[in-house]
This record gives structure tokens, C-alpha cells and sequence, in this order.
């Protein structure tokens, strides 16, 4: 009876959820003096730093194929696999200082380095004091906005990047008639030569480096006037007493894929950006305008989120409510705060569909954006945490379409990668791939032999990529996906960590890893000494379990009969240990870390965003080790880095406890000012600019992403068991709820099993709920402290099996 009554009560509940989602747009009342304060704009490959001077509006320039660097060399490293053996010889003799020593002989060439395009300036040549300025990133959209006055005349400007068609447009206007009055200026920092002609400016260049041996770029840009004259003159547009304008951007790059020569094999770059800008003259700006709209509300539009239930004005500018949002003196209104918090969510989606449309060429450490020559770190894939946080929010928020450049990306590496396995570890199975990369899919170790080990040889990556594919697979139900690209990729990180796996010294029943290095972290052994390389990692261990297991669900999706070599190395590696202080132990024995309060926390990978610890947990009935993981993260405290905090919002709400995941989720939101401003009021220690980007600092745009996975995480968790004969997914709603989110709704979430979630809470309690299925699944949902097995329906017809 029991049965028929949750039944029921599920059946009433199901309605139509339209999240009222207040508009999103961050607003300011003066223009951008510093990087951190600029406008991002993005259609996946081109991108904008939209500065808003009134007087001088610079413009920053992106192509995220824009780096420096050629092919990687297939042999290099070749006989460093000679050094292993040394290495693990010195570890089971717990020479531990001579083991790091050894590590400088198997590093390789640094990974090359994301570059700026260009920069244009367009100059007013207006004169006279300025009024009224306002500046807006309307995401809702995808259009930026700049109005002022000046003399009486109001002038606006919006900018766009478009997807569909490959550009960005910039329209200038005035309330009269002949107001218009600028130059346009392009010029870069790498080696470049610009040619003015009639209504155009041509930019030819390369990246830092032999001409001969880098990256080349053609940027055009177009200046399209109503009324008024332009003269060309040198490097120079200049426009006069026009009514409006349109200026457009178009580029193209020499880079033809990770496997070709920029130079002797690159693509037509002057041709791509002559047609490119042919194409400018297909439609109207208001056309243009139109169609990006349009395409970006195709994605943009599948999620809307509301918390709370109090209406907000948004009458602060946006740098004003991130400083107020966490002041004690001037504490923000409760709607201005789930306002800010939305914002940020959805902030977060915006950026990814901004910055991942390229195929094979992911979202770097900075997204798609630098003004810098030289990025902080290269700018490049660290693939240690950085890459896979970016792609976090991918699914479970709704924009599978961003994933698609890491999966072609993580295919290139599994090519150069099976020459790294070779050379550097003496494995001539499968493939691997260390901690940095770039677009020519780098995979060897970098440091030349003079960077500590605890980073530089990590050789983890590829392993923890594949995963992220799986639980892509996971959400989107792509069998053929699965069959012909995720599966072969996996398949070949794990024959090669099977290799690399050995017999535990210790317990010879036991497998570890040796050499072993938790990334970016170091200890101290009992003996006092101070390192970096060890053996059996629980990092380690812990990704190639979830490999391992992954691999096995991969196996029975595609009708393939058990690996039991694999299975056998499964069962046998080096088990999760606990700590003398409860904590879960990173070490292979119970040593200090250095700092313990390091922001990787590498080894809860099977927490978030692996599965494999509550898995364990479920299977032996022991919550051990989830204590153990929580008490690690009380070890570690709740500040950190950007991309760090961003990590723990999703491991805290993943535990379960919503409270302390929105607590450092107010921790991301913490205001911080751009690194070059030093006023009396700078501040400089927070996790978030005045633009809404992530501070690492300095910027790294990581933690967004881990920001706005972490409120999906928040309120709905799925997983999946293939113990019995078919699959059935766990949904649990409302999972990690904080207190101050008690009543909101939200339209479009995914999740595991290709379902699409609506649904609207008060008081912490489930009251309309929709679930549309992509395919046919069964389904355990959990929520308002119930649950219930049901049978779902390709195209959203629900059956509930529980009421047969």
C-alpha cells in the first residue's frame, strides 16, 4: 500500500517547471582599467577583452589556435625508460632523497605556450566631458553593451562573438546624425605587419619564435559606416562624421592539427580570413546579430535557475555586489545574494559555451582569454585537475555540445602518447600522458630535468581524462560514441597502467605504482626528510581504480566479456589506508604532508569526481573511508585557491553536507582586486574578480567551472550501478541542500542516464517535479526522504514499476 501511495504521490507531482530566472548581465558605472575587469566574449575559437574606454576602447584579441611550438618529436626521451628501474630500486631501499634525484633524468621539453592575437583600439575623437557611462555582459544573450553621453549626444556600442558565423561584430551609434568620430588602430605583441586598405585592416604574423617554425595568423577587420569618410593611412582607419558604424573581426590560423607542421603542412590562413571576411558581407549587422542570438539561446537557454523566492532589482553594479557579498559591515539583501550566487552559475555555463567550440582544441587555463604574451604557466592543459575541472559542468549543466573539442583532443593524445610510454617508461602497451600539454597533444613529462618531480612526473593524465569521457558516455547515452572512440581510448590507458603496475615490496599480493607522486604535493617521511616521489600513491591508485572499474562498466555496456587479467589487477591494488588522525592517508604510510593545507587533494579523486568511494563504501557497508575523506578535507580547512575551492564545493556537497558546501561556495565568491591595482582599498586576498573570472590567482579559469558544477552537485547527485543484468541509475534530488537555498527551481539539468531534470523545492522539499529521458533507463529517484525504482521511457513517457 506503502507503494501505490509514493506512486502516486510521484505522479501528482509531476508538472511542467518553468524556472523564473531573473535576467543575468553583469553591470558596471565606469570602464575597465585592468584585465580582471574586462569583458569577456567568445564563439569557441575567437575571442574579446572588451575594455569600454570611452576615449581609448581597447580590445584584447584571442584565437585559442594561437600558440607557439610545432609537432612533438616522437623520440624524445627514448632510452630515459632506463632510469625506472633505478628509481624503484632506490624507493624499496627507502632512499627516498635519491629516488627524487633520480626522477630529473625521465622529464622532457616544456609545453609550448597560448599567445595573444592582437589588439585593437578604437579612439574617439570626439572631445568633451563624458556622462552616464554604463557597461554590461548580458548573458542571457551573449552581447556586450557600452552607452555614455557626451556634448549632449548619447553613443552606444554592443559587441558580439558569434559561433555560426565566425566573427565578432562591433556597432557604434548616436542619437545625431554625423556624431561619429574615430580611428581604429590593430597592432599585437608577437611579430606582426598591418596594411590599411580603403575599409580595411589586414594583420599577417606569427608566435614568438622562428618565422619559419610557428603558428601564423591573418586578422582582418572591416569598418562599415552609414554616412561619414574613412581614410586608410598606414596602420590606421580613421572615420569622420558619420552616423553609425559596424566594425567586424575575422582571423584564421596556420595551426592544421597536433600532428601537422604550422609551416610545411599548416592550413590557408590568408585564404580562410579573405573568405572569412567575404562572408561579412552576406548579412545585415541586425542579421548577424539575429542568427548569434539565436544559436547561442539554443544551448544557453536549456538551464535556468532560481533561488530563493524574494525578487532582486540588480541596482548595484556588479564589482559593487561581489565586495558587499561577503562584507560584514554592508551585508547584502538575501535576494541580492542568491542573485549573485545565480549570476555566477550561470556565469560559469556562459564561459564554456564561449571558449569550447573548437574541434580538438579545449578550454585552456585561461579559457580563450590573455592579454599577456606569456600567460601565467603557459596558459597551457594542465591535466593534473585544471583541464578536467573545465569540463566539469559540461553535462551535468547542459552543454555537451563543449565537451566534443576534449574528446578530440584526449584522441591526439592517445596518439603521441603511445611514444611517451615507449621512451620514458619502457612500455610498448597503450599510451599515458603527464601533467602538461598543449594543442600539439603533448604527453611527455616537462621540467628538463631541473623542476621538481611532484609535478612534473606525473604521468596520471591521460588516465584521469578517460574517465571524464566515461561519465560523458554516462550522461549522454552515446553507445556509437562509446564503442568507436571513448572505449578504445580508455582501453589503451589501461593496458599501459597495467604494465606499469608492480608488486608491492611490502605485500607481494599487492600492486602499487613506483614512481609515485601525489601532484603537487610533497611529505615528510618519519625519518624527517623533506619530498616529493614515493611509491604507491594513493592519487595514484585511485584513478586507476577508477579506470579500472570504469572499464568494466564499458566492457558490459558494449556486450564484451570481463578483462580478468584486469579485474585481477583491480582486486589486488594497494587498498585505501586510514590515518593515526582519521584522516585518509595520501602517502602509501602515514607521513605528514609539508603543508597540510595544500590545495590539491588529489587523493579524494574517488570522491569527486570519481564514484568509486562511495561504491566501496555501499559494497562492504563501511563508511570508513568517506569519514576518513571528510575528516581530510576539516584537516585541510575551507580556504584555498580558486580552482582548489571550486574542487571542495563538489567534494563537501558529494559527502552530502550542503552547508559546508555552500560555505566555500561563498568562499568562491570572495571579491578580489585586479593584480594591478594597489589603491588604499585593494584587496588581495579573495577568489573572485571584479569581471566574475577566478583567481587563482592570478586568473585561471578553472574555478568557474568548479563553481557552477559544484551548485549542480548541490542539487542533484546520479550514479550508476551495474551489478544486476541491465543498468539502473540512482537520481537523488535535492542532495546536498544549504539551508539558504530552501526554496528555488530549476529547469534542465542532466543527469547520468540521459535524463533531463525540471523541478521546483520550498522548504527544502520537492513540490513539481519533470523527468525527461533521453532513452529508455530504469531509475531509482530519491527525494523528500523516499524513493522509488520506475522504468522511463525514451521521449518522456514516465512508467513507474513500482506500481505494478
Amino acid at each position: 500500500m506503502k507503494r501505490i501511495l509514493f506512486c502516486i504521490s510521484l505522479l501528482a507531482i509531476v508538472a511542467s517547471v518553468k524556472a523564473q530566472q531573473p535576467a543575468m548581465r553583469l553591470w558596471y558605472n565606469q570602464p575597465a582599467h585592468f584585465f580582471e575587469e574586462s569583458l569577456p566574449l567568445g564563439n569557441g575559437k575567437l575571442g574579446a577583452l572588451v575594455y569600454g574606454g570611452t576615449q581609448k576602447d581597447t580590445i584584447y584579441l584571442n584565437d585559442i589556435t594561437y600558440w607557439t611550438g610545432k609537432p612533438v618529436d616522437p623520440n624524445e626521451g627514448l632510452g630515459k625508460a632506463k632510469w625506472i628501474p633505478e628509481i624503484r630500486k632506490a624507493l624499496f631501499a627507502e632512499d627516498y632523497r635519491t629516488a627524487d634525484s633520480l626522477q630529473h633524468f625521465v622529464q622532457g621539453e616544456q609545453s609550448a605556450s597560448y599567445q595573444p592575437l592582437g589588439t585593437l583600439n578604437i579612439i574617439n575623437l570626439n572631445t568633451g566631458a563624458v556622462s552616464n557611462y554604463y557597461r554590461e555582459l548580458n548573458l542571457d544573450s551573449a552581447l556586450a553593451h557600452i552607452s555614455y553621453q557626451q556634448n549632449g549626444i548619447q553613443f552606444t556600442r554592443e559587441y558580439f562573438a558569434t559561433h555560426r558565423d565566425s566573427l565578432i561584430a562591433i556597432h557604434i551609434k548616436a542619437n545625431q546624425a554625423g556624431a561619429i568620430n574615430l580611428r581604429i588602430q590593430l597592432t599585437a605583441q608577437t611579430p606582426h605587419k598591418v596594411k590599411a586598405t580603403n575599409n580595411q585592416l589586414t594583420m599577417t604574423g606569427h608566435t614568438t619564435g622562428s618565422e619559419t617554425e610557428s603558428v601564423h595568423a591573418c586578422t582582418i577587420v572591416r569598418l562599415l559606416p552609414q554616412g561619414g569618410k574613412v581614410i586608410a593611412s598606414d596602420s590606421t582607419l580613421t572615420l569622420t562624421n558619420a552616423d553609425n558604424a559596424t566594425i567586424y573581426i575575422v582571423n584564421a590560423t596556420s595551426f592544421n592539427g597536433f600532428d601537422k607542421h604550422p609551416v610545411k603542412d599548416g592550413a590557408s590562413y590568408i585564404d580562410n580570413a579573405v573568405n572569412a571576411a567575404w562572408h561579412t558581407q552576406n548579412f545585415t549587422y541586425n542579421e548577424f546579430k539575429d542568427r548569434h542570438i539565436k544559436e547561442y539561446q539554443q544551448i544557453y537557454n536549456r538551464v535556468k535557475l532560481q533561488l530563493g523566492n524574494k525578487e532582486y532589482t540588480n541596482n548595484l553594479p556588479t564589482d559593487q555586489l561581489l565586495r558587499r557579498y561577503s562584507s560584514s559591515t554592508a551585508p547584502l539583501p538575501e535576494a541580492a545574494q542568491r542573485y549573485l550566487e545565480t549570476l555566477y552559475f550561470q556565469f560559469g555555463r556562459y564561459l564554456l559555451l564561449s571558449c569550447s567550440r573548437t574541434p580538438n582544441i579545449p578550454a585552456n587555463l585561461q579559457g580563450l582569454w590573455t592579454p599577456h604574451l606569456f600567460s601565467p604557466w603557459r596558459g597551457n592543459y594542465t591535466m593534473n585537475i585544471n583541464l578536467e575541472e573545465n569540463y566539469w559542468p559540461a553535462d551535468p549543466a547542459n552543454m555537451s555540445e563543449t565537451i566534443q573539442p576534449l574528446i578530440g583532443f584526449v584522441k591526439g593524445l592517445s596518439a603521441t602518447g603511445k611514444h611517451t610510454a615507449r621512451n620514458f617508461y619502457g612500455i610498448n602497451e597503450g599510451w599515458c600522458a603527464a601533467h602538461n600539454s598543449d594543442p600539439w597533444c603533448k604527453t611527455s613529462p616537462v621540467g628538463e630535468g631541473k623542476e621538481s618531480p611532484e609535478w612534473a612526473n606525473w604521468n596520471l593524465g591521460g588516465a584521469w581524462l578517460v574517465n571524464a569521457l566515461w561519465d560523458h558516455y554516462l550522461y549522454s547515452q552515446d553507445k556509437q560514441l562509446l564503442q568507436n572512440t571513448i572505449y578504445p581510448l580508455m582501453e589503451g590507458s589501461s593496458k599501459f597502467f597495467q604494465q606499469w603496475l608492480v608488486t608491492n615490496p611490502n605485500k607481494p599480493n599487492e600492486l602499487i605504482t613506483a614512481p609515485s607522486t601525489s601532484p603537487e604535493n610533497e611529505y615528510v617521511t618519519d625519518k624527517g626528510y623533506h619530498g616529493t616521489t614515493c611509491y604507491g600513491g594513493t592519487a595514484d591508485l585511485a584513478i586507476i581504480r577508477e579506470l579500472f572499474m570504469n572499464m568494466q562498466q564499458a566492457r558490459k555496456s558494449l556486450g564484451l566479456k570481463p578483462d580478468k587479467e584486469m579485474d585481477d589487477k583491480l582486486h589486488r591494488l594497494h587498498p585505501y589506508t586510514v590515518g593515526s588522525q582519521g584522516d585518509l592517508n595520501e602517502w602509501y604510510y602515514d607521513w605528514k604532508d609539508y603543508d597540510i593545507h595544500h590545495r590539491h587533494q588529489s587523493h579524494l579523486i574517488g570522491l569527486y569526481p570519481g564514484m568509486h568511494l562511495q561504491v566501496l563504501s555501499k559494497q562492504t557497508k563501511d563508511s570508513t573511508i568517506l569519514a576518513a575523506a571528510r575528516q581530510t578535507l576539516i584537516q585541510k580547512g575551507d580556504e584555498s585557491t580558486g580552482w582548489s575551492t571550486g574542487w571542495r564545493i563538489n567534494l563537501w556537497a558529494r559527502l552530502g553536507d550542503g552547508n559546508h558546501a555552500y560555505k566555500i561556495y561563498q568562499n568562491l565568491l570572495s571579491y578580489v582586486s585586479p593584480e594591478g591595482y594597489h589603491g588604499k582599498d585593494a584587496v588581495h586576498h579573495g577568489e573572485t574578480y571584479p569581471n566574475l573570472f577566478d583567481a587563482h590567482p592570478p586568473f585561471q579559469i578553472d574555478g568557474n567551472f568548479g563553481g557552477t558544477a559544484g551548485v549542480c552537485e548541490m542539487l542533484v547527485q546520479s550514479s550508476v550501478d551495474m551489478t544486476a543484468k541491465k543498468p539502473v541509475y540512482n537520481i537523488h534530488l535535492l542532495p546536498a541542500l544549504p539551508d539558504v537555498w530552501a526554496n528555488g527551481e530549476i529547469k534542465g539539468i542532466r543527469t547520468r542516464g540521459g535524463l533531463t531534470i525540471d523541478m521546483k523545492w520550498e522548504n527544502k522539499l520537492v513540490t513539481s517535479l519533470q523527468i525527461k529521458a533521453d532513452t529508455d533507463v530504469d531509475v531509482n529517484i530519491t527525494y523528500n526522504n523516499k524513493s522509488s525504482k520506475m522504468k522511463l521511457r525514451k521521449g518522456g513517457i514516465i512508467k513507474f514499476s513500482s506500481c505494478k
